[in-house]
């Protein structure tokens, strides 16, 4: 979340900005972006997490028949894990997995992940707005990785360190495709240039590690469906060349 804010900050400092009167027609412009989504996961995905929450940046062109291309880039973070028993071998007779102390640690568990994709969508002009505004349409596809964190950040328990997070991990990757309606506002009189809307996602995948650790068993090698819907609620920044300056000579 920090680098994508200050990815934004960066970029906002070193462009220029000039307001154009998006009412007088459709204008072509390049755009930048950050957006929020929150997640719901859906399907194979939701045996793994709960909640997830979806942090992103895009960058792309509006062109002056209102089509949108880009690409955009995301990262999903959360704290809720379904996989129950994961360490179920590693628990003493008191409850406890013990580090190298002997003493109890503290083992977490969050979801992390990203994805990349690719994007084509549509303005709609609607409700009387100006011609750079409506509803907003789009879909893309990408690649899409994802897989349990595991944090032992004061303590060390040497089975699940280091390179042995991978045997716990369900670390999987593929093919992911992605949907988008919604409402996109471009404002000529203040920086108030919104998208909002709907979201959905349908990953591929497939696990890619060879072994679980917790199991004993070697992963499943079937395709995963790891879907997910959300609500998406964005801000982005058109980048307007500036006015050429009317220059008289005496």
């Amino acid at each position: 979340m920090r680098i994508c804010l200050l990815f934004l900050f960066i970029l906002v400092s070193q462009l220029t900005f000039a307001q154009r009167n998006v009412k007088d027609g459709v204008i072509g412009t390049p755009m930048v972006g950050i957006h929020y989504t929150a997640i719901w996961p859906q399907a194979d995905l939701a045996e793994r997490y709960g909640y997830l929450n979806q942090i992103g940046l895009t960058a792309g062109y509006k062109t002056k028949r209102n089509w949108v291309y880009g690409v955009e880039g995301n990262f999903n973070f959360g704290s809720k894990i379904n996989v129950k028993g994961m360490f179920s071998h590693l628990i003493d007779n008191q409850g406890n997995i013990t580090e190298v102390g002997g003493v109890p640690a503290v083992v977490e568990l969050f979801a992390r992940g990203f994805n990349i994709n690719a994007h084509a969508g549509k303005i709609i002009p609607v409700f009387g707005s100006n011609p750079n505004s409506g509803i907003y349409l789009s879909a893309g596809v990408g690649y899409m990785l994802h897989k349990i964190r595991i944090e032992t950040t004061y303590d060390v328990v040497p089975l699940i360190e280091t390179d042995n997070k991978r045997g716990y991990d369900r670390q999987t990757t593929g093919l992911s495709l992605h949907q988008f309606i919604g409402y996109s506002h471009l404002s000529s009189k203040s920086a108030i240039h919104f998208y909002a809307g709907f979201y959905a996602n349908q990953g591929f995948t497939r696990y890619s590690r060879s072994y679980f650790y917790d199991t004993g068993l070697p992963s499943d090698p079937r395709i995963q469906n790891d879907f997910q819907i959300g609500v998406r609620g964005g801000w982005y920044i058109p980048i307007y060349k500036r006015k050429a300056k009317t220059i008289y000579f005496s």
